[in-house]
C-alpha cells in the first residue's frame, strides 16, 4: 500500500492553519458578552451593527446556535420604524465615547445610537443559511429574522431615499463604516464644529496617529447632537442635516443585500415581497450611473447638498463586484484598475489609492488595509472569475494576520498592525474566508 507522506511545507501550513483557527475561535469566545460579541474589549465595548453580521459568519464555523444568537441580540435594538442602529448598548461601559447618554436614547431598552451602518445583514443571513449544517435550526432562525430584515430594508427605502432616487443617503460619516475616509472631507467641512466640551476615549487605547483628527470629531459630535435636537424626526433630518451623502459603499452593500433578501423571501414563500425587493434592486442598479466618475474611471460618492461627486480614489469602488454591478467590459476595466492599485503597495488592499495626496498608511480609513473589506472585494472578484485577484487579496490578508496578529487594520506599505487587538471581525474573516480558501 502506498504511504501518504506530507511534505514539510504542507505540515507547516497545516499546523499554522490550525493555530490560526484556534486563536480565532478563542478571540470570539473571549469577546463574547453573553449572546453578543464586542469588536475589541476596551476600544469598542458594545455591539456594532456590521461587525455583528461579519462576526456571525465566524461563529457559524464552529457554533451555529451562537452565530444565530449574534443577530438575535443585534435586533433587540431595532427601532419600531425598522432602523437597525449602528451600536446597541447592551451593558454599560465607560471606555468608549460617545456612550448612550450622549445620543439621548437612554430611555430605549436596550439603549442605542440613532444612526446605522452598511446594511449587509441580509447577505450575512443568506451566507449563514448556505453554510449551515443544522438546516432545521437555520430555517427556524431565518423565519424569525426575516420580518426584521424586511422592516429594515423598507426603512432604508422610505427614510433614506424619500425622493425615490434609487440611492440612499447617510447623515453621518460613521454610517459609512469608513469614518474618516478622505471621501468625506468636503461634505464634513460644511458641518459646523461643536462648541461643547467632550472627552474622547479612543486615543486612550490607540495612538492618536492611527485615529481621526479632532477637527473631524468636532463635527461628528455636532451631528449626533443635531439628531437629538431634531428629535430623530426623519423628515426634518433629511431637510436640515448639513451632511447628506450618497455613500457608494453603503449603496453597493445595500444592493447586494436587497437581492439576497429577495432570494430569502422567495424561499420563505413570500413572492410579493421578493418581487418588490428585486424591483428596488433594479432601481438602485440603474441609479449607480450617477456615481460613475469618468476621470477616475471608478465609482465615487455624491454630496446631495451640492449635487457634486466626491472625487476621491477610495477602495469602496471595488464593492461594485460584491454588488454584482459589472457587465463584461466594465469588469475587465475595473479589475485592471484593481491590479494597478494592488501594485502600488506591498500588501493589498489600501483603502485609499497609495499615490493619492491624502494617503496616510496608518490612519484608520485614510490608507490602511481592512481584512473584512478585502474579503468582500475578493468575493466579488471570484464571482467574476478573477480567482487570481481573489487569491492575492486572501494571501495578503493571511500574511498580515499570521505575522502581525488579529488586529483591526494594517499598514499596506509595511504590514504594521494598528487599532484594536484581538479583533472579532478579523477572527471571523480568518474562519469564514482565509482558512476556507
Amino acid at each position: 500500500m502506498k504511504e501518504n507522506h506530507m511534505s514539510s511545507i504542507e505540515m507547516t501550513t497545516t499546523f499554522a492553519d490550525q493555530s490560526m483557527r484556534e486563536t480565532a475561535q478563542a478571540i470570539l469566545r473571549a469577546n463574547d458578552r453573553g449572546g453578543y460579541t464586542v469588536p475589541s474589549a476596551k476600544l469598542y465595548p458594545f455591539q456594532w451593527n456590521w461587525d455583528a453580521g461579519i462576526t456571525a459568519l465566524g461563529w457559524m464555523c464552529f457554533d451555529e446556535a451562537r452565530a444565530w444568537q449574534e443577530l438575535d441580540s443585534l435586533f433587540l435594538g431595532q427601532w419600531e420604524n425598522g432602523l437597525v442602529p449602528h451600536i446597541v448598548f447592551h451593558q454599560p461601559a465607560d471606555s468608549y465615547f460617545p456612550g448612550p447618554e450622549q445620543w439621548g436614547l437612554t430611555h430605549r431598552t436596550p439603549p442605542t445610537t440613532s444612526i446605522t451602518q452598511p446594511p449587509l445583514l441580509a447577505t450575512m443571513v443568506r451566507l449563514m443559511r448556505d453554510r449551515a449544517k443544522d438546516n432545521g435550526l437555520a430555517k427556524e432562525r431565518i423565519a424569525t429574522l426575516l420580518p426584521k430584515l424586511i422592516a429594515t430594508h423598507h426603512w432604508w427605502s422610505r427614510d433614506r431615499d424619500p425622493e425615490n432616487t434609487g440611492l440612499v443617503v447617510s447623515y453621518h460619516p460613521w454610517e459609512s463604516g469608513m469614518d474618516n475616509s478622505p471621501a468625506w472631507d468636503v461634505p464634513l467641512a460644511a458641518v459646523p464644529p461643536t462648541q461643547r466640551e467632550y472627552h474622547r476615549r479612543d486615543t486612550q487605547h490607540v495612538d492618536a496617529a492611527q485615529r481621526p483628527h479632532k477637527t473631524e470629531y468636532d463635527r461628528f459630535v455636532y451631528l449626533l447632537d443635531l439628531f437629538r435636537d431634531l428629535k430623530f424626526d426623519a423628515a426634518r433630518i433629511y431637510a436640515e442635516c448639513p451632511y447628506r451623502v450618497v455613500d457608494f459603499g453603503t449603496n453597493a452593500i445595500l444592493l447586494r443585500a436587497t437581492n439576497d433578501l429577495a432570494d430569502l423571501c422567495e424561499d420563505a414563500g413570500l413572492p410579493d415581497e421578493a418581487r418588490a425587493q428585486r424591483a428596488r434592486a433594479e432601481h438602485m442598479r440603474q441609479a449607480f450611473a450617477l456615481l460613475w466618475n469618468d476621470d477616475l474611471r471608478q465609482y465615487v460618492s455624491l454630496d446631495t447638498r451640492t449635487g457634486k461627486q466626491l472625487v476621491v480614489p477610495a477602495h469602496a469602488t471595488f464593492l461594485a463586484a460584491y454588488a454584482r454591478v459589472y457587465d463584461g467590459p466594465s469588469a475587465t476595466q475595473q479589475f485592471a484598475l484593481l491590479e494597478r492599485w494592488i501594485g502600488q503597495a506591498r500588501f493589498s488592499l489600501a483603502s485609499l489609492r497609495p499615490d493619492d495626496a491624502a494617503f496616510e498608511p496608518q490612519r484608520y480609513w485614510r490608507g490602511p488595509v481592512w481584512p473584512h473589506i478585502n474579503w468582500m472585494i475578493a468575493e466579488g472578484c471570484a464571482h467574476y472569475g478573477r480567482n487570481d485577484l481573489h487569491d492575492r487579496l486572501c494571501a495578503d490578508t493571511r500574511t498580515l494576520i499570521a505575522e502581525k496578529g488579529f488586529y483591526e487594520y494594517f499598514n499596506p506599505l509595511t504590514g504594521e498592525a494598528y487599532g484594536g487587538a484581538a479583533f472579532s471581525w478579523t477572527a471571523a474573516i480568518i474562519l469564514h474566508w482565509v482558512l476556507e480558501s
